[in-house]
């Protein structure tokens, strides 16, 4: 079945087909939630949550093609309420990614976060669905609801700030354009 074949079942009550659309996307999730959280526990407590949510509010999602978009959403939205909550709403904590880069150093990688920190939330969005995700900047600006135009010239602005802080601090090897091993 499609996606869209299986969210019209679960909007119409098969539990099987939402279980379905979710299972498919909980690695994605769950490392979407552990970068915004920083601890298993709460991702998993935010995957769970908005995997709730997102089977109370099924039925009114009117284009199921954009189902995962859909829940990456209320997944994200979770997340920065959970940072309000825990009083840490003046920075976006990052993590790195599972599959680290071996040619970079514990340094130049706390190096690269506290540069991340110090850019707005807009920008670190963008840093990490695009950088920590993987994900493509047709898929961001559908998540972020805003013109895919708009999504590259925030990742722009982000990605010059983050060169002028590294290069101010004399981190080297990220200060190249394609610092996190990928072209923006």
């Amino acid at each position: 079945m499609t996606t869209e074949q299986l969210v019209r079942a679960a909007q119409s009550g098969d539990d099987e087909a939402f279980f379905l659309l979710v299972s498919g996307e909980k690695e994605r999730l769950y490392r979407i939630a552990f970068a915004y959280l920083r601890s298993e526990s709460d991702a998993l407590e935010a995957l769970q949550e908005a995997t709730c949510r997102a089977y109370a509010k099924l039925r009114k999602l009117k284009e199921p093609q954009y189902f995962h978009t859909w829940l990456i959403r209320i997944l994200i939205h979770y997340c920065i309420d959970e940072q309000k909550r825990m009083s840490k709403a003046s920075s976006l904590p990052i993590e790195a990614s599972p599959n680290k880069d071996p040619h970079a150093t514990l340094d130049d990688r706390l190096e690269l976060e506290a540069a991340i920190e110090r850019l707005n939330p807009q920008q670190q969005h963008i840093i990490i669905l695009k950088y920590y995700h993987d994900m493509t900047l047709t898929e961001i600006a559908r998540l972020l609801k805003k013109p895919e135009g708009t999504i590259k010239t925030w990742l722009n602005k982000a990605l010059t700030q983050l060169r002028a802080h590294i290069g101010r601090e004399g981190g080297g090897d990220f200060v190249q354009p394609n610092f996190l091993g990928r072209k923006a």
